[in-house]
């Protein structure tokens, strides 16, 4: 598996792009999975449900079954919340991985930077940014910058920039 995150402010165009890309890398061949953080509180469940029941009763687990999918809710209770690379190590095998949210990660990331946000590019305060889209002209880019329209282009860099899961675990370990 290799791993790639998006980066930007918030409306920048993150999940647009990524929900984008998606597809294209799919009819490409290749198996995509996601990681999103999530920075407020959610929950997938509902009241009323059983599945949030079992849970509202103590259960540290919950894995809920059909035809279609399967989803396993995973209570904190007071630990910590884990870390990317736990998460990463809960995917299934796939080609790639895009992780959305994470920004302070150390791993490779597309930045998307539009002007009418109001905010700076964060690539400059990255080391760890390796492309930019952008619908804007970037100011002072040390990375290549693709136009946001061009998705063929995107695709092929994200896949060119990606790096292999089990590298940056090993990085991820030797460095504590």
């Amino acid at each position: 598996m290799r791993v790639i995150g998006l980066a930007g402010w918030s409306g920048s165009g993150k999940t647009t792009l990524l929900t984008s890309l998606i597809p294209l890398l799919v009819r490409r061949g290749l198996t995509v999975s996601t990681i999103k953080h999530a920075h407020h509180a959610f929950d997938v469940d509902r009241p009323g449900k059983d599945s949030f029941v079992h849970r509202e009763a103590g259960a540290s687990e919950v894995l809920v079954s059909s035809a279609s999918r399967w989803a396993l809710m995973h209570e904190h209770r007071g630990a910590p919340e884990p870390a990317l690379p736990e998460l990463l190590g809960k995917l299934s095998a796939c080609d790639l991985v895009l992780v959305e949210g994470f920004k302070r990660e150390p791993i490779p990331k597309l930045e998307i930077w539009r002007a009418a946000v109001g905010k700076p590019p964060l690539h400059p305060d990255d080391p760890n940014i390796v492309l930019v889209a952008s619908d804007d002209p970037c100011p002072a880019a040390r990375v290549p910058v693709l136009p946001l329209g061009d998705l063929p282009r995107i695709a092929d860099a994200l896949l060119d920039a990606a790096r292999p899961m089990s590298d940056m675990i090993a990085e991820w370990n030797a460095a504590g």
